[in-house]
């Protein structure tokens, strides 16, 4: 495990946010992204008959409909230990390549730091 507290405030901000989301809704998985804007996004794991989405490429897809450019950072709470490559080309198309995405189990411990390479 990594200690949470490694972070920056507003990394550990998208962290807690997606650990909330995660809580909150119900789902396997949380996640937040920040803009370069530094706007968050929030997400849940989406789970329709017709549409499956993990909560990372949820929060991407909304950053983008609000106008986003760029990301600086994401975060993914779950039970994985580490990120699904359909992530971190999600956040890579948005954020670019080296975007950090951090990734913590859902008591919020840090479990590693990936880049969307």
């Amino acid at each position: 495990m990594t200690d949470s507290n490694a972070l920056d405030a507003e990394d550990r901000k998208i962290v807690t946010l997606a650990r909330s989301a995660r809580a909150r809704n119900g789902v396997p998985e949380g996640a937040a992204v920040r803009d370069e804007t530094g706007r968050t996004y929030v997400a849940g794991t989406v789970t329709l008959e017709s549409l499956r989405l993990s909560a990372l490429q949820t929060a991407v897809a909304m950053a983008v409909a609000s106008g986003a450019r760029s990301l600086e950072a994401a975060a993914v709470v779950g039970e994985g230990a580490h990120p699904a490559e359909e992530d971190l080309a999600a956040v890579r198309d948005l954020g670019g390549a080296g975007t950090p995405v951090f990734l913590a189990g859902p008591d919020g411990e840090l479990r590693g730091s990936f880049a969307a390479e």
